[in-house]
């Protein structure tokens, strides 16, 4: 998964469905059912009226600076970004629930990220996020915490001085190998896995990785449309070239890669 395909976590609180009962939502309720649904204008007004209310400001200012970030990501204007901070500034982190604060942290880190001040706000995200994946439960929740770190480190990386480049890949490959094991329906984890083992240069263990991926992943649903979609862009675009070089450093890779493009369709032919 990349960047591009990064979701907002869902604000914790009154679900959608259970609102459809409530007569009246309150302010707040109607801010997480906008931000759940997507309709991120629709959940910045709400949490301006809540924070008129002590007992809401809290949690309003949170979902408010979320919000603004996600608008942010989608048309890149400015002063989203300057808003989103202005609202996170005003956050008591000690006055959230353990799930608020893990949207809050996702919220910073989202903003650091979204800073892009090379090399040090994709380093200090990954930090970040890496604190809100620790406190994030086992479920749906939190794949989005995982792949907001997994990408951040892969940014991270990119922008790292070559000799620094293999050891922050290498903790991804740690990281992703961690969260395989809580999780091996974790579709984020299984394509940064493959990922960060390129990184570190192991490209035999990218290859099996890459199998296996799209073996596992018959059984993720729509996940796992994604998912092969992104491990075949992948392996096609930068693995296998890779793997060709290597097999045959000092003459035309061409044959090679050919060989290893068959191999790789009779594998999604036999696993699809």
């Amino acid at each position: 998964m990349a960047p591009s395909v990064l979701k907002g976590i869902v604000i914790a609180g009154v679900l959608i469905g259970a609102m459809a009962q409530a007569p009246a939502p309150d302010a707040l309720a109607r801010a997480r059912a906008a931000y759940n649904a997507g309709k991120f204008d629709a959940a910045i007004a709400p949490p301006g009226e809540a924070m008129k209310t002590a007992s809401q400001a809290n949690v309003a200012a949170m979902i408010l600076g979320r919000a603004h970030l996600e608008r942010y990501r989608g048309a890149r204007t400015e002063s989203d970004l300057d808003d989103a901070r202005s609202a996170l500034r005003l956050v008591v982190p000690d006055q959230l629930s353990a799930a608020e604060r893990v949207e809050y942290l996702v919220g910073l880190g989202e903003s650091l990220y979204l800073e892009g001040c090379i090399p040090g706000c994709f380093s200090a995200a990954a930090e970040i996020f890496a604190l809100a994946l620790a406190k994030s439960d086992n479920g749906p929740a939190r794949e989005p915490v995982f792949e907001w770190w997994a990408s951040t480190m892969d940014q991270q990386a990119q922008f790292s001085q070559d000799n620094d480049r293999a050891g922050v890949y290498r903790r991804l490959l740690d990281g992703a190998t961690a969260e395989l094991a809580k999780d091996d329906r974790s579709a984020s984890a299984t394509y940064w896995l493959m990922a960060a083992a390129r990184g570190t240069g192991d490209i035999e263990r990218a290859w099996g990785a890459a199998i296996a991926g799209w073996v596992r992943s018959r059984g993720l649903g729509t996940r796992g449309d994604a998912l092969r979609a992104d491990l075949d862009r992948f392996v096609m675009k930068v693995l296998l070239p890779e793997r060709a070089r290597q097999a045959v450093p000092d003459a035309d890779a061409r044959g090679a890669l050919a060989m290893y493009v068959i191999q790789w369709e009779e594998i999604k032919k036999k696993y699809s």
